[in-house]
């Protein structure tokens, strides 16, 4: 049998562009000025508009245009980079070294910061024949447009709707029927990504042309037609979740979905046409992503709370193994979980903008670090700074602003884990920490406190995120710490924020010189870290309880909790008696419904699993008989189990012993076990 010669095609990539080219309608203006910059180069086109207004199309056909002209091309993405100059100009190093080189460089607003250091430092290092195309959702600053050296070198291009003619030539292009067009238009307007949804839509349903109405119903019938036919409820899951993240990984999904097949549905979502691809993992389109999380927080809000949970758990785990370096990445997805939330402070967390970048504390920092705190405070405060630089320079961060490198803040977190002599004489501060720790609840053993101080110029007064970020990555990332303290000048305008997101506010002053401080102080044992996240950013912390109110969980010295063990033991059956003893309120039932009935299964467990250890059988039975068989003495107890009282005596007193120790190492250090 004869084999007929195989027709050529052409590759599946230039289709797929001949298409994209088929559907691009109008922009006539913006390139003209890119075809005019592509000639006479040594040009800035800064492009904003809206969210899906079309500016990545635009630019994904201006890199067409360079590169049929035979400039050579690079493309950054704002999403994925951070506002950090050294990845962006490690990410267009190309550019430096080609005349003809085009720069193009899509959703600044994800690095709005950079703005200035871009202005100021990067573009006036490229070749003079180079084309540089930035495009992000708000407008360049007035000083670009002030200063008369950019006037003949930057175009500002405002990117709006499609006009009418354009709007309906877009749906045309897409296949869409005539009679779908008008309610389709009426529903998008120009705006081109959801005309471009809504024609996938339409495409697929021709009786749409009686139900192109904003309702939540058509975003539902938007959603299930742009992702086609989900395969089954875990890939719908899988796109609730990469709606819900910031990024999303492979790793993410096996975390929040354990029984699923975790590479399967993220090679699925990867291929989805709204999703794009980054260093850090996958992320829809901003558009997409807010109709798929306000979809599924309408339809299932149940399931839209717990998805959030799994997430912030899975990040919590994360921000604790993670490198230092990652920990802002990391604390900054846990905010945007919350992003439509402020703190009771009023703060935005996740939107809030800033120059502030943050870097490494080396060696050669310490004397400007010490001469910014002695301008910005006292020389006191200079000479602790000097003092903690130098016993433990790991404890500093520092941050600079983005434009010039200047040096704006200190962030200091020093660990302490037993009073010195010579820490509490060179800062008044840490003093004043442990006396007020040793006073309320000490220290127990293994434990820490650390004192944090943050120092910024008048220029940046407040707090910028990356500064937020640390101090909550600080908090949440470190085992063992009992108490954390922030010290603040009392007419420091940032002691509003403290007062209102911190458990309390140490009442006794301290001096650094002829400056006035208070302390911010906060138990870890009492407010666990995930309560106090999940209270700063639902606005329900309390402000400054009063000291006769109850902290979240009880503090117990060793002595003390050997001593509530000993009572629950024997008032375990007994439930108001439970009710009423200390540990109702300790790490080892936090969190349960009913913490007496928790603590009593708690006791009965703890005696059981004595019998799985041959060398405590004597003891699990003495224990047995005593408190879970109800005799009525302990006399009776000995009787029933053929010992002498002495001889019982003994096993029951190291049985309470082991039992003692056994969950006062679970209070101290926590356990796996549900």
């Amino acid at each position: 049998m004869s084999v007929g010669k195989r027709q050529s095609s052409e590759p599946l990539g230039r289709r797929l562009l001949a298409a994209r080219e088929r559907s691009f309608v109008g922009r006539e203006e913006e390139f003209a000025a890119f075809e005019a910059a592509l000639r006479t180069g040594g040009r800035v086109l800064f492009v904003h508009g809206a969210g899906g207004v079309g500016k990545s199309a635009l630019l994904r056909r201006f890199a067409q245009e360079a590169s049929a002209a035979g400039r050579p091309v690079t493309m950054l993405d704002g999403r994925t980079l951070g506002p950090s100059p050294a990845a962006f100009e490690s990410a267009a190093d190309s550019v430096f070294g080609d005349e003809g080189a085009v720069l193009l460089v899509d959703t600044f607003e994800h690095i709005q910061s950079l703005e200035g250091w871009l202005r100021e430092r990067f573009l006036p290092r490229i070749p003079v024949g180079a084309l540089v195309v930035v495009a992000g959702r708000f407008p360049p600053d007035l000083v670009w447009q002030a200063d008369p050296a950019w006037s003949g070198t930057l175009q500002v291009m405002p990117l709006r709707d499609l006009n009418p003619v354009d709007a309906a030539a877009l749906l045309e292009a897409r296949g869409v029927a005539e009679e779908v067009r008008e309610p389709l238009l009426g529903f998008a307007g120009g705006h081109p990504l959801a005309l471009s949804l809504g024609a996938a839509v339409a495409i697929k349903d021709g009786g749409a042309s009686s139900r192109w109405t904003p309702t939540r119903d058509v975003v539902a019938t938007l959603i299930d037609q742009l992702v086609g036919e989900v395969p089954s409820l875990a890939h719908r899951h899988a796109l609730e979740v990469c709606a819900h993240t910031y990024v999303t990984t492979e790793e993410l999904l096996r975390a929040v979905l354990p029984d699923d097949d975790a590479a399967a549905l993220f090679a699925w979502l990867r291929r989805l046409p709204f999703m794009e691809s980054g260093p850090l993992g996958l992320y829809p389109h901003d558009v997409v992503r807010e109709i798929l999380e306000a979809d599924l927080s309408w339809r299932d809000l149940q399931r839209h709370t717990e998805l959030q949970q799994r997430v912030n758990t899975h990040l919590m785990a994360q921000i604790r193994t993670v490198a230092d370096t990652d920990v802002l990445r990391v604390v900054g997805s846990m905010f945007y979980l919350r992003r439509h939330r402020r703190s009771p402070s009023g703060r935005d967390f996740w939107r809030q903008e800033d120059n502030v970048y943050e870097d490494a504390f080396r060696p050669e920092d310490i004397e400007t670090v010490v001469d910014m705190v002695a301008e910005v405070d006292c020389e006191e405060s200079a000479a602790a700074v000097a003092f903690w630089a130098a016993r433990q320079p790991e404890a500093f961060h520092l941050y600079r602003h983005i434009s010039t490198g200047e040096l704006v803040g200190v962030c200091t977190w020093p660990r302490l884990e037993q009073p010195d002599d010579e820490e509490a004489a060179a800062d008044p501060i840490v003093a004043a920490a442990w006396a007020y720790a040793r006073a309320v609840a000490p220290l127990r053993p293994g434990e820490h406190l650390g004192v944090g101080r943050i120092w910024v110029r008048e220029l940046n007064q407040g707090l910028s995120s990356v500064m937020e970020w640390r101090g909550v990555g600080h908090s949440l990332r470190s085992e063992r710490m009992a108490w954390s303290f922030m010290g603040l000048p009392v007419d420091d305008p940032r002691c509003g924020y403290y007062r209102r997101d911190s458990p309390y506010e140490v009442d006794e002053h301290t001096w650094l010189g002829d400056r006035e401080y208070t302390l911010f102080a906060h138990d870890w044992r009492a407010l666990p870290a995930q309560v106090w996240l999940d209270r700063l950013l639902s606005a329900d912390l309390p402000t400054n309880p009063s000291p006769g109110r109850e902290p979240e969980l009880r503090v117990l010295s060793q002595a003390e909790f050997t001593d509530a063990v000993r009572k629950a033991l024997r008032h375990l059956s007994r439930a108001s008696e439970l009710a009423a003893n200390p540990l109702v309120r300790s790490r080892l039932v936090a969190g349960h419904a009913d913490p007496a009935q928790a603590l009593r299964r708690l006791l009965e467990q703890s005696i059981e699993n004595l019998d799985q250890d041959p060398r405590a059988s004597k003891l699990h039975r003495a224990l047995d008989a005593t408190y879970l068989r109800g005799v009525p003495t302990q006399e009776a107890a000995a009787t029933r189990l053929g010992l002498p009282f002495t001889t019982y005596r003994r096993h029951l007193t190291t049985g309470i012993e082991r039992i003692c120790a056994d969950l006062w190492h679970r209070e101290l250090y926590g356990t796996n076990e549900s």
